[in-house]
């Protein structure tokens, strides 16, 4: 599939680009969980997830959306749970749907923490960013998480990269790999594959399409 890029090459570019897809969420907000109502994929995977971390584990929500059902989930089960999302309305949503969690607007490439966290998740977050990048951003919640913590993710199975399509009634730049691929890229940023899990997903809209999202539970090796 071949589509007109963004540029990416300058702060300026990048700064525009994080602009334009905050603003495509603002305007999706609680739409989103009303085209994506069953969510099952992310559910079992943050079980499996909760049945390896320690009481009152610190985990980071990347991409936290409206907080449903992931922050909500990994609240209920005890932990500490901090969230970040570009999109201010949907932090917005994850403070009123999560509001024992902490959440704050972030662009997903400026996480700088060391060792912080006893895990973190990323559930189509990454898809949001152009191939270039994705492996710097992996390389950065490799640094955040403990040593041994515990990393969780999922995107949609396609050989796209940065790919404009509509979304919701609006335009977003998506990238995505075959599952193969995508194991590979995750590995080679330091993390085993402990699961992978593959799942045909049919939205409750017409203005999504169906797919086959991955997901994949890993280990940081130190």
């Amino acid at each position: 599939m071949t589509g007109e890029t963004q540029d990416i090459t300058s702060a300026e570019a990048w700064k525009e680009r994080a602009a334009s897809h905050a603003a495509a969420f603002d305007n999706i907000g609680q739409n989103y969980d009303e085209a994506f109502p069953h969510k099952e994929g992310q559910i079992e995977t943050v079980q499996r997830l909760a049945a390896h971390l320690p009481k009152g584990a610190h985990v980071l929500d990347l991409g936290c959306g409206t907080g449903i059902p992931t922050s909500r989930q990994l609240v209920d089960a005890g932990f500490r749970v901090t969230g970040t999302d570009i999109s201010p309305a949907m932090v917005d949503l994850a403070r009123r749907n999560v509001p024992e969690g902490e959440f704050h607007v972030a662009d997903i490439v400026d996480l700088k923490a060391e060792q912080e966290y006893d895990a973190v998740v990323a559930f189509f977050a990454l898809l949001m960013l152009p191939r270039a990048r994705i492996p710097e951003v992996l390389r950065s919640i490799h640094r955040a998480l403990v040593p041994g913590g515990w990393f969780c993710l999922s995107m949609v199975e396609a050989d796209i990269d940065d790919e404009p399509i509509p979304f919701l009634g609006n335009l977003v730049h998506v990238s995505g790999y075959l599952r193969d691929e995508l194991r590979a890229v995750v590995e080679d940023a330091g993390f085993s594959v402990e699961h992978q899990n593959a799942f045909s997903y049919a939205p409750a809209s017409s203005q999504a399409y169906p797919e086959v999202q991955l997901f994949l539970t890993c280990r940081r090796i130190d």
